[in-house]
């Protein structure tokens, strides 16, 4: 009876599969620091080191960047959806792949470790806890850039490892979530920020930002939803310059008027500065405080996005009934 009516409502049975996934990656992020995808990732390293030559030109980097995200790519996804067929509880498979596309939910803890860290005046902690979560170079990090740092990163890491998966996984099943995690696993593997991929990882680069577009903008619109009495026009007017373009600019933009504190700014990679957008730049530079405003802010977004989905559940339900 519970399984005929599951089938009769796909999104419902989405839902639950996403709920129970999800309470398990944070009963789990408790004990283990380290996601699946650490693997993956080492993988895409060790491909590079492999076949990335940077005395090839340019053009050449290009070509192996992207036969290097096809062959990796393709023959997992196939081998996956081959393997569905000798599966006969499919929402229990549906729900393996998913655990592995969404990302850790262990992240909003050690960033609000980084911020304690911070208050106890304890800055080499600090550096020791974000280090696993970014590229940049964390033992030159003053307390400032380690603010600005564990925001940004909890922004983006969130949004795109666990907010636009599971926009692809409600909009387009948990194959299409699985494929999104893996090309941005490439991407963090691979990323353009560092001079010895800036060739290698552009396609991958552009995959996913051409993916996020429309996610990062919905992440974008809930953070404004929660600015209402901060003058929400006024934020509008203030980043819709950023709208259409194929970056993070518009939502690290958001949460810097959201939180009130400047961000973006001058970035160490390598041992090389990377001057990027400074993004309300007449507010106060960020300290320990605002990182757990952020987390705030940001965890804020995910509540309200569960919220909208058991609300459509529930009208989906009763449209279904009156039917």
């Amino acid at each position: 009876m519970m399984n005929h009516f599951l089938l009769e409502h796909p999104f419902i049975l989405s839902l639950l599969i996403f709920t129970v996934v999800v309470l398990v990656k944070v009963f789990l992020s408790i004990f283990f620091i380290k996601e699946p995808m650490h693997w993956f990732r080492f993988f895409c390293s060790q491909l590079a080191n492999k076949v990335n030559n940077p005395n090839n030109n340019p053009h050449q980097q290009k070509i192996a960047g992207a036969l290097s995200t096809f062959i990796t790519l393709l023959p997992l996804l196939l081998i996956l959806w081959l393997f569905e067929s000798f599966i006969e509880v499919n929402w229990l498979w549906h729900a393996f792949l998913l655990y592995f596309a969404l990302g850790s939910f262990g992240l909003t803890r050690a960033t609000i470790k980084t911020a304690k860290a911070l208050l106890a005046k304890n800055t080499s902690e600090a550096k020791q806890l974000i280090a696993p979560f970014t590229l940049r170079n964390t033992d030159k990090l003053s307390p400032l850039g380690i603010s600005k740092t564990s925001i940004e990163m909890h922004l983006l890491q969130t949004m795109q490892q666990c907010f636009s998966v599971a926009f692809f996984y409600f909009i387009f099943g948990p194959y299409a979530a699985l494929t999104f995690r893996l090309l941005l696993e490439m991407h963090y593997s691979w990323n353009i920020k560092l001079p010895k991929y800036r060739a290698f990882g552009a396609l991958v680069n552009n995959l996913v930002q051409i993916l996020q577009w429309l996610p990062t903008r919905l992440f974008v619109l809930f953070i404004m939803l929660g600015t209402v009495g901060q003058n929400s026009r006024l934020f509008w007017q203030l980043i819709k310059q950023h709208f259409f373009s194929l970056n993070n600019a518009i939502s690290v933009y958001a949460l810097a008027l959201a939180i009130e504190k400047k961000l973006g700014g001058v970035a160490l990679y390598e041992d090389t500065k990377l001057r990027r957008n400074s993004f309300n730049d007449k507010a106060l530079e960020p300290d320990a405080s605002s990182i757990v405003h952020a987390v705030k802010r940001v965890n804020q977004v995910l509540y309200f996005s569960f919220l909208c989905l058991i609300f459509s559940s529930a009208l989906t339900l009763v449209l279904t009934l009156k039917v």
